[in-house]
């Protein structure tokens, strides 16, 4: 395996496991809706950046201070960590959860 190639791996799909947890019916994957305050932001691209899901990326669009806010790629992808509305300096991101998905 060379460290220096980059690492193409698919996070649409769940990850394959070598195994399962014996009690793995009990637990549901979180999900949330992500809201995004377009006026509030100043495109500092954190959310961006720092998304384990990757669900955002810059937005064509301007606002009306003149930056590019992010758009949300995929909303099925949120996992409700919230990672995005505790960096985000502008408070321009908010989350509401949703019904827990299965695992299986």
């Amino acid at each position: 395996m060379n460290l220096s190639e980059p690492q193409n791996k698919d996070i649409s799909k769940p990850p394959d496991y070598w195994r399962k947890p014996l009690d793995i019916e009990k637990y549901k994957i979180p999900h949330g809706t992500v809201h995004i305050i377009i006026e509030r932001c100043k495109g500092c691209e954190f959310c961006i950046e720092f998304c384990p899901q990757k669900v955002f990326e810059v937005s064509d669009e301007f606002n009306s201070k003149g930056y590019h806010p992010p758009k949300i790629v995929c909303h099925d992808k949120c996992v409700n960590c919230k990672l995005c509305e505790l960096i985000c300096p502008e408070f321009a991101i908010y989350i509401t959860e949703d019904e827990p998905m299965n695992i299986i």
